[in-house]
């Protein structure tokens, strides 16, 4: 399976490179609203701070709440950086990722990397290899991402521990800022092959290309077996990641302790 759907993205990306004409990627176009918002970062060498924060609340319903913060942090306090991963429904070769960091005193920022559509507009992953989206990094609440897509989307969601040294986390956190900041000033497009929201993130890490980052259903098990996602094999790595009956009911609590009680259960699946 994965040698066909290799060599049907391979040809997708040889027409791709023979119709990318859309002209430079725009930032003025009539936006999804989620997507609106456009994230600013003011950064030195010790100290960040960005904006706007997205802080959603979400029921099955739809969005209950759309509101916006700004979050300022230290980068010596930078704990844990936390994978997340939320498979596209009936397919094992497609999925969402996204990163969770976690700094001093129990607090979370989040980063989701995503084709930026226009109000109406469908996401397609065939139209994302030809300059059909433009490129979005969204900074939010781990409240926001977590239970958009549990609750609103009725998706299973995936958070790994990821298992890097201090120096790479606070690298991996300080590029994703940089290509943040450079992307307020200078759009790019998003691709399905080439700039996804996996993609993205592997090149803000260093990392060499992998089938796993087109095929990003599978970008979990592609890191375990690096030994970036520790655990004795993949499976109990998996069952302990699934949180989404536990997102589902945390909902419900109030906002304040998301953050909290969410490392609260991390933690204790990660020392099973």
């Amino acid at each position: 399976m994965k040698r066909h759907a290799l060599a049907a993205l391979a040809a997708i990306a040889l027409l791709g490179v023979g119709s990318c004409i859309s002209g430079p990627a725009r930032a003025d176009r009539d936006w999804d609203l989620y997507l609106t918002p456009i994230a600013h970062v003011d950064m030195d060498a010790s100290r960040f701070a960005v904006s706007p924060v997205s802080d959603w609340s979400y029921s099955a319903d739809g969005p209950t709440a759309q509101t916006y913060g700004a979050a300022s942090f230290e980068v010596s306090e930078l704990r844990h950086v936390w994978f997340l991963l939320e498979p596209q429904p009936g397919s094992r070769i497609a999925a969402h990722t996204l990163l969770l960091f976690e700094f001093a005193d129990d607090r979370l920022l989040g980063l989701t990397i995503e084709a930026r559509r226009e109000a109406g507009e469908q996401y397609s992953a065939v139209r994302g290899a030809f300059n059909a989206f433009e490129l979005s990094y969204v900074w939010g609440s781990a409240r926001d991402f977590l239970t958009r897509r549990a609750v609103m989307l009725n998706h299973d969601i995936f958070i790994y521990p990821i298992a890097i040294d201090d120096d790479r986390k606070r690298t991996l956190l300080t590029r994703l800022l940089e290509r943040t900041a450079e992307l307020e000033q200078r759009p790019r497009y998003y691709n399905t092959l080439f700039s996804n929201c996996t993609n993205e993130l592997a090149k803000a890490a260093g990392f060499n290309w992998a089938p796993a980052f087109i095929l990003t259903g599978q970008s979990d098990e592609y890191l375990f077996q690096r030994r970036i996602i520790p655990g004795a094999d993949f499976p109990t790595a998996r069952r302990r990641a699934n949180v989404t009956a536990f997102v589902r009911a945390l909902n419900a609590a109030p906002a304040e302790g998301f953050d909290a009680a969410l490392l609260a259960e991390l933690r204790q699946r990660s020392a099973e």
